[in-house]
């Protein structure tokens, strides 16, 4: 069904419910109504005993919400009714393909640091590991945001226009330093060129080719999941949480403006969790045993 389609399928569907409790007329139409019609597609249930999904919520509803800004502009209605109803949002789901320690161990393993290409990315895997930066983040990183004596790396402007210090730690600075005193000159072209991390051409990595690099030396550990630099940000939110950090600090590190969107792994580590009471719990109902009634 195409877009007009759709827009003409759900105002008919719109202006049905309104026909069926005697509402003919746009100007008796008011923000309550419009809510009670929100609340009627939330409890409405499909032939198959399905309900509408958020999605489908959507876009039943968005054309609504059209027609009465357009009824506004044309000044068939003195004021907008459907202005402040607020849509329903899909529930973040879960990151999918959290790495063990284990995975990312092995996969910060793969580059051949005997090379200057395998220097500098065991440094970008370590960064990224460390920090849980993200990979626009990363690329942009200029040679003296990094703090060596403070062990720290400045993020200006990340995704949400602000910025923020996030500690390295000693093992990813190590790898920084050893990058910047054997590698760093050698594919340096521009020597006013300020950024970090440069690729074989001396110039700044963009998001495709990082990426690229990444996802080669996931497939070379082995490891088949979906996805590259944005897993070691997963990990690292993961597994500080597992290993007691608080969810407050997570937030700070990963730069979110929401605590929200940073508790979405706290539901992540209590599946993990949950997996290792059910294998290791001895009170654990083995496959012979059955629970007395």
């Amino acid at each position: 069904m195409d877009t007009i389609k759709r827009r003409d399928s759900a105002l008919r569907r719109f202006i049905e419910w309104c026909d069926d409790r005697g509402l003919d007329d746009p100007t008796a139409i008011t923000k309550p109504i419009l809510e009670r019609y929100q609340r009627y597609l939330y409890h409405y249930r499909k032939d198959n005993g399905e309900p509408l999904s958020i999605g489908s919520q959507n876009v039943m509803l968005t054309p609504v919400k059209s027609f009465f800004k357009w009824l506004t502009q044309e000044n068939y209605l003195l004021y907008n009714p459907a202005s402040e109803l607020v849509l329903p949002k899909k529930p973040k789901g879960l990151p999918r393909n959290i790495l063990s320690v284990e995975e990312v161990i092995h996969i910060l393993s793969q580059p051949d640091t005997t090379t200057l290409e395998g220097v500098r990315d065991r440094a970008i895997l370590e960064v990224f590991y460390a920090t849980g930066i993200r990979r626009s983040e990363l690329i942009h990183l200029k040679e003296y945001e990094i703090d060596h004596s403070r062990q720290t790396v400045f993020v200006k402007e990340g995704k949400y226009h602000k910025d923020r210090y996030l500690p390295l730690g000693k093992r990813a600075l190590q790898w920084i330093q050893k990058y910047q005193r054997e590698v760093r000159d050698h594919l340096l072209i521009d020597h006013q060129e300020p950024h970090v991390f440069l690729t074989d051409y001396g110039e700044p990595f963009n998001g495709s080719y990082i990426g690229h690099q990444v996802k080669k030396y996931i497939e070379q550990a082995g490891i088949k999941v979906s996805g590259s630099c944005h897993l070691f940000r997963h990990a690292m939110a993961t597994h500080m949480l597992e290993n007691g950090a608080d969810i407050r600090f997570i937030q700070a590190m990963l730069g979110h403006a929401d605590l929200s969107t940073t508790e979405i792994y706290t539901r992540v580590s209590i599946e993990k969790l949950r997996e290792i009471h059910a294998a290791t719990h001895p009170a654990k109902i083995t496959a012979d045993e059955r629970v007395i009634d």
